[in-house]
This record gives C-alpha cells, sequence and structure tokens, in this order.
C-alpha cells in the first residue's frame, strides 16, 4: 500500500507540474478574462483534506464575490456569472487545483474535498475511513455524476473507489474525466 501511494503521489508531481507548465499560457488568458469582472479571479476556500487538515482550494471564481459560502448544491443558480457558466461547463474552473495537487494537498483523483461545514458527510466520510486519503479533483463519484447533495451515497462511492483503487484506475478516472464523463457539483434549480 506504501509503495502505491508513493508511486501515485510521483504521478501526481508529474502531471500537476506538467499541466501548470503547459497549460500556462491558457490559465494566464483564463486569469486575465475572468479578472474583468468584479472581484478576484482566483476563488479560494477552506475545505478538509486528508487527516482532516484544513487547507486552501484554488478554482477560478465562477459566480459573484458576494456569493455566501456554501456546498455547490445549494448556492443560488443566480450567483454564476456567464463566463463562470463556461468555465464550469468546461471543468476549467478546476484548472487551478493542479497547483494544490503540486504542493500535496490535494491528488489528481481521490473524493472531492468537503467544507468544514458538511458535517453530515464528514461523519459519513469518517464512518468509512476516507480522510485517510488525499481528497482528488476527480474519482469514482464525479465521473458517475454524484454530487453532495447525497452525502451518504457520496461517502459510500469514495469508500467503493478507495477499496478498489490502482494506478491503472488512477488513469482510468482521469482520462474519463478529460474526455468530458460527468460533472461537477450541480447548482440548485431554484431558490430557497
Amino acid at each position: 500500500m506504501m509503495k502505491k501511494n508513493k508511486i501515485i503521489r510521483l504521478w501526481d508531481i508529474l502531471l500537476s507540474l506538467t499541466g501548470i507548465v503547459g497549460l500556462f499560457p491558457i490559465l494566464l488568458i483564463i486569469f486575465a478574462l475572468n479578472s474583468l469582472g468584479k472581484g478576484s479571479s482566483l476563488f479560494k476556500q477552506k475545505r478538509l483534506g486528508m487527516d482532516l487538515k484544513k487547507f486552501t482550494l484554488y478554482k477560478f471564481r465562477t459566480m459573484t464575490e458576494s456569493t455566501i459560502d456554501l456546498p455547490t448544491h445549494l448556492v443560488d443558480p443566480m450567483r454564476i456569472t456567464k463566463f463562470g457558466s463556461f468555465l464550469r461547463n468546461t471543468k476549467i474552473d478546476e484548472l487551478p487545483q493542479l497547483w494544490n495537487v503540486l504542493i500535496g494537498d490535494m491528488s489528481m483523483v481521490g473524493p472531492r474535498p468537503c467544507l468544514p461545514q458538511q458535517y453530515e458527510l464528514i461523519s459519513e466520510r469518517i464512518k468509512r475511513d476516507i480522510f485517510s486519503h488525499r481528497p482528488g479533483i476527480t474519482g469514482l463519484a464525479q465521473i458517475n455524476s454524484i454530487d453532495m447533495s447525497d452525502p451518504k451515497k457520496l461517502a459510500e462511492i469514495d469508500s467503493q473507489m478507495l477499496n478498489k483503487f490502482s494506478t491503472r484506475a488512477y488513469f482510468i478516472f482521469i482520462l474519463k474525466t478529460l474526455f468530458g464523463k460527468g460533472y461537477g457539483d450541480k447548482v440548485r434549480k431554484t431558490k430557497i
């Protein structure tokens, strides 16, 4: 298990560094275009990582800066900017997380990191020892379009993925994500 973790970490470093360097011109353009709206181009949010340690997750901002810090499925859809909608639909908003992978907060593949206030999801993940693994940009839940709106189901899927995890699965999840399988957390359809 320890050897597999080291191999995955090496792939994480190689792929994230390659992505950051190779996509740098595109990242710069997206950053500049996203800066044309009000507020910061980058979105920073505290999330829970391995061993329940908090870290700062980076994404391109897709919602207005005054949006309340909630899980995506609870956010008012009117908060998504026009450019943000494009970024979300193409998954480009996730690219700054390559930095999180490079510095070791995240892996390319793993359970999506949750917010510290998602108590039900945290509880379900603790029961299944999910926090003994690095969270990821993509994984089994993401390619199957399962979001954080059903904490128990998400934790069960995370557990299934981690119990059968391999280097081969790591690359399958990445390739399926790159070729458009699944999507991120859904924004709710109606206002609360």
